[in-house]
């Protein structure tokens, strides 16, 4: 791991993104809540919170962290044209220490998705997980980052 000791403890934010793309008819599944393993996007919520305070377990040399506080968004999009029907997932991770929170957002955002496909699956098994990626970032020696 690096040695984050002499570091400078600020606030740290990070927030990433992904989508997860499917059939409408697995879309409205989630939206009426009417999936056989339960409320979808709740169950998912939960998973990425879990996610992103276990990311110094699943991740080598990431360093456990206090975190202040881990929301998770969906927003749900029917199909448009070309375009699948999809859920898309905001996680939003803080922190203040000295270390940032980019990898506990973006395994949070990530694991979220991978609910959604495993609760889903026996329903939609050509769901794809796509465009997982820091969105933004903020504190620390590197100041901001916001994504193009």
């Amino acid at each position: 791991m690096v040695d984050v000791a002499g570091k400078t403890s600020t606030h740290r934010v990070a927030i990433a993104s992904g989508r997860i793309d499917m059939l409408a008819s697995t879309l409205a599944l989630i939206e009426s809540g009417s999936a056989k393993k339960g409320d979808v996007l709740g169950i998912a919520r939960i998973a990425g919170i879990q996610a992103a305070k276990k990311t110094s377990e699943l991740i080598p040399l990431c360093h456990p962290l206090a975190l202040t506080r881990v929301a998770l968004e969906f927003s749900l999009h029917a199909a448009q044209g070309a375009a699948p029907a999809a859920v898309v997932c905001s996680a939003t991770v803080e922190t203040v220490g000295p270390t940032g929170v980019e990898m506990e957002a973006l395994t949070a955002a990530q694991v979220a998705l991978l609910t959604i496909y495993d609760m889903c699956k026996a329903v939609d098994r050509g769901m794809t997980i796509n465009q997982v990626r820091l969105v933004e970032k903020h504190g620390g020696k590197s100041g901001s980052f916001i994504a193009a």
